[in-house]
């Protein structure tokens, strides 16, 4: 878990690296500034406000101990297991199982399941996807995450600026270095910050995965529900919308089909790998 936490804040310093870098091209130690100032505004826009529009986009309709007595009855237990303060709930309509976790920390969290995911799953299994919701709310993964997606946006966005500022010209009072430099970052820069994201994501899902079965006290019902999860989605997989793909991250598994798909684009680890790595876990708590 210290592994994966370093590597997270290695990424998140190369993240910020790649960021600088572009605005230092498109316009020196102003461009740098603008830059940091851009990312910052959105960062401030997305800490207070990200869960509210997750949850917006996908419908979501909080429920409670009326509507949904056994969902909130087993994320209040799991809560209290975990030591954490007791987050809202949410359902999400649809037949696609899944499920999310979302909010700034820990005393302003949700989570949400699918329908879907509530229909196909035993007890067992559901509670430790609930487990694993609650685990990265532990760990902070839910800002993480909207820190990482907010700067690959701000890099995607620089870079375009600064490949529209190459075009018109900005170049022309560079030395052929910096101008080839320019070029490269302008093309490469979106590129390695998706790569980056995706990497994050996927350590905070293995590191989810161990806290998830700890909490529940059952790795093997929470690879189960990764095993049926992943066979759901290959059958009622979500549309792949672009806001949709942006938020892809939050969910417990991938929600698109993605067999095909290369595993350094993927948001999550191979099921197989995690499946094993639960598995080990479960001989270490025997």
């Amino acid at each position: 878990m210290r592994t994966n936490g370093l590597k997270t804040t290695l990424l998140l310093a190369t993240m910020t690296g790649l960021l600088l870098m572009i605005g230092g091209l498109a316009g020196g130690r102003a461009g740098m500034t603008i830059a940091l100032g851009f990312a910052a505004v959105i960062n401030f826009v997305s800490y207070w406000y990200s869960d509210k529009i997750a949850l917006k986009m996908y419908r979501a309709v909080e429920v409670n101990d009326a509507s949904a007595p056994q969902l909130v009855g087993m994320v209040r237990d799991l809560a209290r297991r975990a030591d954490l303060p007791m987050p809202r709930v949410y359902v999400i309509p649809g037949r696609t199982p899944n499920a999310f976790a979302t909010g700034r920390n820990p005393d302003n969290a949700a989570v949400a399941a699918t329908e879907g995911i509530m229909e196909l799953l035993t007890y067992d299994e559901l509670a430790g996807v609930m487990a694993h919701e609650l685990a990265h709310i532990k760990h902070r993964d839910t800002l993480v995450s909207t820190v990482v997606a907010t700067l690959a946006g701000a890099i995607s966005w620089l870079a375009n600026m600064l490949q529209w500022g190459l075009i018109f010209g900005m170049g022309r009072n560079r030395d052929g270095g910096n101008a080839a430099a320019a070029i490269a970052m302008a093309i490469l820069a979106p590129l390695l910050a998706l790569l980056i994201q995706m990497g994050i994501s996927r350590s905070r899902e293995y590191m989810a995965d161990e806290g998830g079965a700890r909490i529940s006290g059952n790795p093997m019902a929470l690879a189960s529900a990764l095993r049926k999860i992943s066979a759901g989605v290959e059958r009622v997989p979500m549309s792949p919308s672009p806001s949709h793909q942006a938020t892809a991250h939050l969910f417990i598994a991938s929600p698109f089909r993605g067999r095909q798909a290369m595993a350094l684009l993927s948001t999550h680890p191979p099921v197989d790998e995690r499946i094993a790595r639960l598995q080990a876990l479960a001989t270490r708590l025997r």
